[in-house]
């Protein structure tokens, strides 16, 4: 969380459930392949993550499955319950298989950590696997078997039904055993022991399409790059065209390279930076984002910026003459609006500032950012659940639609408003009532971080669990339905026992982004904030070099590579 740039620590106590996304291993372009040459064995398989997993169950002490280290199977009756039955569902992303791959071969692997005497069978599924804890359904076609559970990893040739790119989900059930087997799941803290998808594959002319007929066609996204979104909602195998009922995703569109009037961009999503400055560079705030572009190898699409209502200098008469500059050279301005004077300290109420206090204020920020003559993102204080001394949640809203109302009255039609929250489960029964509305709002945004050790507590979360939780439960609220959502500030702590821990994270953060499809920009917040670095704790993004690397790697993807500049 930032306020002035600065970002508060609230302990995270609530389960999460999950929807874990990791990196994609790239694949070996083959060139030079003629179009009837046999197909050649690709130089290197792919070692695909699980996406998201979980165990369904009708039992409810096994609780939040979703967020568990370990996965279960058991028939039923199971340990004597004749409603016991579980199943473990899991979910992978497949996005990096070149356009010429032929022969794919797909084997799911999952660890045990005992033998045991019972048959476990996988399947076509099409429960979703992001669920705490979804009923048992019919299960679809059996795919392979495994007769005697090994200790270690077990694998089932799978290739009936993963047949290219896409989102595939399967489940494992058993049979022969009455009670239940433990597998680990995406959560295991050993990266070593979560469950993988093999694939190895052939390159050449693509044969003619052999799928088996209970399986579906993959999905028609290009199969020679990332999906700009995919085609079917992660929580359903490509075997079926129906979306989840609580995400559907957009649908992929063929418009990609063009930004709505509402900055929303047709394909992927924007790839943001707030970066401080100090005194120690002369408050040069252009600097601050060109040093890191320049770390990174790339252009950001988003600055971030804080403001103030004192209507003066850099802090409150925005947009100042760095950010003039940053937007002619095609960047996009967000402008997070706090109702502060910086250098004096003073905080603002909610009811100071629809009483018209501030009413000359509010016109002038309105009037230039008329003048601007472009779209831009602005916020009026964001995280506002955490800003008790300023009013009500019901002051926060009639703030928020009073300045709202004074920008439409100027004129000022290009200000996008972007409504930012934290996202804390603790603040859940406070969101519908700091909702100002559909007609006051264009995004919805929020402030996930993986704070590890930072803010006491051990938990190391994967990217998709650090986004995932309020991006469900929007879907399950229904706030801001249709609108594009937003990651105004996110981050992630370093792990002191692992130096590439926070490479990693960075590598597997455009998963995350593929497998929740609203969100259309994501702003790194590059700042330790209230967090004090230590040699357990440091949050910033160019920490050293392997998280540079990392970050580097992420702003790579295509999902993150708009064809057009933030200029449009």
């Amino acid at each position: 969380m930032a306020s002035r740039g600065l970002h508060r620590m609230i302990p995270h106590r609530r389960p999460r459930r999950k929807a874990m996304v990791l990196g994609v291993i790239g694949t070996t372009v083959v060139l030079g392949l003629g179009a009837t040459m046999v197909p050649l064995l690709a130089d290197d398989d792919l070692s695909i993550p699980v996406v998201a997993d979980t165990t369904a169950t009708m039992v409810p002490q096994d609780g939040d499955n979703s967020v568990k280290t370990t996965l279960a199977t058991c028939p039923a009756p199971c340990d004597g319950n004749p409603r016991g039955a579980r199943e473990a569902v899991l979910t992978f992303l497949v996005t990096t298989l070149p356009a010429n791959a032929v022969n794919v071969r797909a084997t799911l692997r999952v660890h045990a950590w005992q033998k045991f005497d019972a048959t476990v069978t996988a399947h076509e599924s099409r429960l979703d696997a992001r669920a705490a804890r979804p009923a048992p359904s019919p299960l679809g076609a059996a795919l392979d078997t495994v007769t005697g559970v090994a200790k270690g990893f077990n694998e089932w040739d799978v290739s009936g039904l993963v047949t290219g790119n896409g989102i595939w989900t399967l489940s494992l059930a058993q049979a022969g055993l009455g009670s239940r087997i433990y597998w680990a799941s995406g959560e295991n803290r050993s990266a070593d022991l979560r469950p993988r998808l093999a694939l190895s594959y052939g390159v050449g002319a693509r044969p003619p399409s052999s799928a088996s007929p209970s399986v579906s066609p993959t999905p028609s996204a290009s199969p020679s790059r990332p999906p700009a979104s995919p085609s079917v909602s992660p929580s359903v195998s490509p075997s079926s065209a129906r979306p989840s009922p609580t995400s559907p995703p957009p649908p992929v569109s063929d418009k990609c390279g063009t930004v709505s009037a509402k900055l929303v961009p047709a394909c992927g999503a924007w790839w943001g930076m707030y970066s401080p400055s100090s005194a120690s560079t002369g408050w040069d705030h252009g600097k601050s984002i060109t040093d890191v572009e320049k770390q990174v190898g790339r252009q950001f699409d988003i600055v971030h910026r804080y403001h103030d209502f004192s209507n003066t200098g850099s802090n409150g008469a925005f947009p100042d003459a760095f950010q003039q500059q940053q937007m002619r050279d095609g960047r996009l301005m967000f402008f997070a609006w706090e109702s502060r004077i910086f250098s004096s300290g003073t905080v603002l109420t909610w009811k100071d500032v629809y009483s018209g206090r501030y009413d000359s204020t509010i016109d002038a920020v309105a009037g230039r950012i008329r003048a601007i003559g472009q779209p831009v993102f602005i916020g009026f204080d964001h995280e506002p659940e955490d800003e008790p001394a300023k009013g009500s949640d019901a002051e926060f809203v009639r703030a928020w639609r009073y300045i709202h109302d004074r920008f439409a009255n100027a004129k000022a039609d290009n200000a996008v408003w972007v409504w930012t929250m934290m996202g804390w489960s603790g603040h859940y029964d406070r969101y519908a009532g700091l909702y100002p509305g559909d007609s006051y709002v264009d995004w919805v945004a929020w402030d996930p971080y993986n704070f590890h050790v930072c803010n006491g507590s051990t938990l190391w979360k994967s990217p998709s669990t650090t986004i995932g939780s309020f991006y469900r439960w929007l879907d399950e609220n229904g706030i801001g339905t249709g609108k594009p959502r937003m990651l105004a500030e996110f981050g992630t702590n370093m792990d002191a026992s692992d130096p590439n821990a926070k490479r990693r994270w960075f590598e597997e953060f455009p998963a995350a982004l593929k497998a929740h499809p609203k969100i259309k920009a994501a702003i790194y917040f590059n700042s330790a904030g209230m967090t004090k670095t230590t040699n357990t704790c440091n949050m910033m993004m160019n920490q050293d070099a392997a998280s540079v690397a990392g970050f580097a790697a992420a702003g790579r993807d295509s999902y993150l590579r708009q064809p057009t500049g933030g200029s449009r």
